[in-house]
């Protein structure tokens, strides 16, 4: 092991140690005491039961992490890489069909590695917190359609970079951002109608009050959109859940049937309010455009690094292949993407926060998101008391109690 496999071993353990403290110390922080604003909605043995809920996860997560860490550091100091890739060279292929091998190969065995922890998760803790509705069948389908879907995803995006990196070198990374723009822009338009539907149900929301309240409030406020859908969550899950798809005048508002079936009109009405906000107030258009600026960085980075021998050598390859060097990047790339992925986590917590503002003054309800963010946390065993590390480090969303105390701040 060369000084410059230690260095990015260190890099990679680094960012597990960081990332444990903050998973370790959110435990510690556990309090035994209800607060004030859940008394009506959590009895004793319910919040218990998040705190075993929280506690069971996160060791399991450790667990997990431990073991996947462990198994790259002894895959990159045994010279794993350099072995596969003479497998893969053997073969005969050309170079796009060579790094499409060699990235498949790696990859594929890493999803078989981890398809045992997601067993245990799904069948083994989500069930015994009362979660779990998957059967065997659709588990093992939904596994096997994500992996055609994401191999079908990344390896347009890997061949666009590849490819560049070959032919042209010469601002290669920037023809590779603009393929890679373009390409995921289709993703996003074509989503709602041919991948989603292969792992859920979308059908039109009822006609009735809830679908006339949320019509209503979306004509107030001038929010184009594409339908109204409810989508069979309740099959996998009993947590519930809402989200916005597609974008421009093809936006469909989404809704869990297991939200509608534990929330009022009100409270359904108020959460979709919210989402909009994140589009009224540019939250979406925001989180692209750093997506997009934050690819491209990486990307400009990766090209001094493509020809570095020293770069191949940290992973004891006796050749320099490009494929493998975009796999290598990821590992050099970690302690920078913590970094990136906190400074993401902050802007979306305050955009949370904007946007539960703009529910509240123009649903003009407020109460009705505080119920709903209550009942929420209590269906999702959510935890309470989070330590302020582990919000730092990765929390999208504030604390539901910030959240509730924010809300009640609000000036209609």
């Amino acid at each position: 092991m060369n000084v410059y496999t230690f260095l990015i071993l260190s890099f990679v353990v680094a960012v597990y140690s960081i990332e444990t403290i903050a998973d370790l110390l959110n435990i510690k922080n556990l309090s035994n005491n209800i607060p004030l604003e859940f008394e009506e909605y959590y009895d004793r043995e319910k919040y218990i039961k998040s705190q075993k809920y929280l506690k069971t996860t996160t060791k399991f997560s450790i667990v997990s992490s431990t073991f996947f860490l462990a198994i790259q550091i002894i895959f990159i100091i045994s010279g794993g890489f350099n072995y596969l890739n003479t497998t893969v060279v053997s073969f005969g292929f050309g170079p796009i069909l060579t790094g499409l091998t060699f990235v498949g190969i790696f990859f594929f065995a890493s999803e078989i590695l981890k398809v045992p922890f997601s067993i245990y998760s799904v069948f083994v803790i989500e069930k015994k917190f009362g979660f779990n509705r998957t059967n065997t069948k659709t588990f093992f389908t939904d596994l096997l359609k994500s992996w055609i879907v994401t191999a079908i995803i990344d390896s347009v995006i890997f061949i666009a970079i590849l490819w560049f990196f070959i032919s042209v070198r010469q601002y290669a990374w920037l023809y590779a951002f603009l393929v890679i723009v373009i390409f995921e822009l289709f993703i996003t338009f074509i989503s709602p109608v041919i991948i989603m539907p292969l792992f859920n149900k979308y059908t039109p929301l009822e006609n009735g009050e809830l679908k006339n309240s949320i019509e209503k409030y979306a004509k107030k406020e001038n929010f184009k959109m594409k339908g109204l859908l409810k989508m069979d969550g309740s099959k996998r899950s009993t947590k519930s859940n809402a989200f916005f798809t597609g974008i421009g005048k093809f936006r469909r508002i989404v809704l869990f049937d297991t939200l509608i079936q534990k929330h009022s009109v009100d409270e359904l009405t108020s959460i979709l309010a919210h989402e909009m906000g994140h589009f009224k107030l540019g939250h979406i258009l925001k989180h692209m455009i750093f997506s997009f600026v934050l690819t491209l960085t990486m990307l400009f980075v990766f090209s001094f690094f493509i020809d570095k021998i020293w770069f191949y050598d940290a992973f004891l390859m006796d050749t320099q292949p490009i494929y493998a060097g975009i796999i290598f990047f990821s590992f050099l790339y970690e302690p920078v993407s913590l970094i990136t992925s906190i400074v993401l986590s902050y802007f979306s917590r305050k955009h949370e926060y904007e946007a539960d503002a703009y529910a509240a003054k123009t649903y003009k309800k407020p109460e009705a998101m505080i119920n709903a963010l209550k009942k929420l946390s209590v269906d999702n065993l959510s935890n309470l008391y989070p330590h302020k590390f582990k919000v730092f480090l990765e929390y999208s969303h504030p604390p539901v109690l910030e959240r509730i105390k924010a809300i009640n701040k609000i000036e209609l």
